[in-house]
């Protein structure tokens, strides 16, 4: 027994503390806890019983240890620290307990870090066995699952109950993988494929701070352990895949794309085929999904050191990129403008020549855009040094495009602050080529009276039409009963849109619906001006 403050004797060897059948009877050193089976995996590692640490035993400090018995120290501790705690259900229960616990997790980690040679072989397997027993378990559900979008900078995520203890186990698990006494060679028996499944699973935690250690404990196996590297790609892959075209719904999606950014920036030239297809099969279609904003500033930084590593990807990039780009959310679309210019800074001239034609097509829709915030991103582009170098280099494609817009919209928008740089794009041009700058400004304005005298001829034209229908004896039968399923079917619509909880989104399911809707009214007026057609019906 400790006297007077000393440390307590050390447990003798003899004493085996996984026996749970027969519990130590040393008087105020062991406590029995009763571990939460519900949240062991049923995909745990085969290797570790969810009740074969049930004791937990008060043992000395490492340090006040002798030499040769501090391993089998260090082991015992490990087996200890097994023992799983319940957070949840009654989080005042064993607090004395808990409270060790956590203390011996802390001696632990300064053991770890402030002593050299201390991970021998026989650690290797129970320091396996003490992170997978405390982190691998099963997440609860999640605490929105059909609500609105988390948003990190407006909502609280919810937090990680047991996280006391969890913390250390991730701590001292990084500073194990990251120790110098460390043993790749040694290790791999025990990091399998197994384990790294159960770690990205993890991932999906919606606690951040578990999150961001799992992004570095996953990054330092990557960089360990090199015949698992292809299968965690594959298992990213997999992940993002079902997000993309499943789910939706992930919460470690923007710690996977920053390990992948590390990743991407180590690849050997030439980039193989099966990285460029992850680009363009995995990475870009992450642009259309709805919760893009959560993980943008991670996928750019990925796609930009992939055309960093391979120019000739650029031209591929850029129309997948117009592929997906927003048609009516402007908060997406300012995204993809700054995502844009970041990939215009890393382009080289050649390749900027292969897709300036769609790209400024796009760019002058943007400049046209009534959200101000759309268009004044895209004027911002005159401001880049890089990009008008290369518009001075290519100026007779790219002004005939964008002048229409610039002209119509330098007095025409609403916002004056536009005005304002739409002023500024005009002079660049000017001083870029005046000659050409004149010749669009007399185009366009030719092309303005041409449309005017179309626009005129037709309109005469749907007058001469209705002239004409006025004197078919059923003009005021067809007229009336059109109108009446125009009327009908805009009331449906606005009577939809608001049963949709008033979602500004326009999406192409409502479209087909309202279409359908008007097929089908449509139809049944035709119909019945048919059948009284036949029957010689006059109204």
């Amino acid at each position: 027994m400790a006297t007077n403050g000393s440390p307590p004797p050390l447990i003798p060897s003899t004493i085996n503390i996984n026996n749970d059948k027969v519990p130590l009877s040393i008087p105020n050193y062991h406590h029995t806890i009763y571990q939460n089976n519900q949240r062991r995996r049923s995909l745990n590692n085969d290797k570790i019983d969810p009740n074969q640490y049930q004791v937990l035993v008060k043992l000395p400090s490492i340090k006040d240890a002798s030499q040769s018995e501090r391993e089998e120290l260090f082991i015992k501790k490990l087996q200890q620290c097994c023992v799983i705690f319940d957070f949840s259900f009654d989080p005042l229960s064993e607090l004395v307990w808990k409270d060790y616990k956590r203390k011996e997790l802390q001696e632990l980690v300064e053991y770890i870090v402030t002593q050299n040679n201390v991970i021998t072989e026989n650690i290797y397997p129970e320091v396996v066995k003490m992170f997978s027993a405390n982190v691998f378990r099963i997440l609860p559900p999640s605490s929105n699952p059909n609500g609105a979008e988390f948003d990190p900078e407006e909502d609280e995520p919810t937090l990680e109950v047991a996280w006391p203890h969890l913390q250390y186990v991730y701590e001292f698990f990084l500073r194990f993988l990251e120790s110098l006494d460390f043993q790749p060679l040694i290790a791999n028996k025990y990091f399998d494929q197994k384990f790294v499944l159960q770690l990205l699973e993890l991932f999906d935690s919606e606690d951040p701070r578990e999150r961001d250690f799992l992004k570095t404990t996953l990054h330092r196996i990557y960089g360990k352990f090199l015949g698992l590297r292809a299968y965690i790609r594959k298992q990213i892959n997999n992940i993002f895949y079902r997000f993309i075209y499943e789910t939706e719904r992930h919460n470690g999606i923007a710690e996977l794309l920053e390990i992948l950014g590390s990743i991407i920036n180590g690849f050997l030239l030439p980039v193989k085929e099966e990285h460029k297809q992850f680009l363009l099969k995995v990475l870009m279609p992450l642009h259309k999904v709805k919760s893009l904003s959560v993980y943008h500033p991670q996928l750019a930084y990925c796609v930009v050191q992939f055309l960093e590593k391979d120019p000739s990807l650029t031209e591929n990039v850029i129309k997948s990129l117009l592929k997906y780009w927003p048609k009516v959310h402007s908060p997406k679309e300012v995204m993809f403008l700054n995502e844009l210019e970041e990939i215009l800074d890393v382009i080289e001239p050649a390749e900027f020549q292969k897709v300036m034609v769609p790209l400024f097509k796009q760019l002058a829709k943007c400049v046209s855009s009534p959200h101000f915030q759309v268009a004044e991103r895209a004027l911002y582009y005159w401001n880049n040094e890089y990009i008008m170098t290369l518009m001075s280099e290519n100026v007779h494609a790219i002004l005939p495009i964008m002048f229409p817009s610039l002209f119509q919209n330098a007095t025409a928008h609403w916002n004056k602050t536009i005005h304002g740089l739409i002023y500024n794009a005009q002079k660049l041009f000017m001083e870029m080529n005046q000659v050409l700058f004149d010749e669009c400004a007399r185009n366009y304005k030719n092309n303005q009276q041409r449309e005017r005298v179309t626009m005129k001829k037709r309109e005469e034209a749907w007058v001469k039409i209705e002239d004409l229908a006025k004197m078919n004896t059923e003009y005021s039968f067809v007229s009336t009963s059109l109108n009446h399923c125009d009327s009908t079917f805009e009331k449906e619509m606005f009577a939809m849109i608001d049963d949709d909880n008033g979602d500004d989104d326009w999406d192409k399911s409502n479209e087909r619906k309202f279409e359908k809707k008007f097929e089908k009214k449509c139809d049944t007026q035709v119909r019945t001006i048919n059948v009284r057609a036949e029957n010689g019906i006059v109204s």
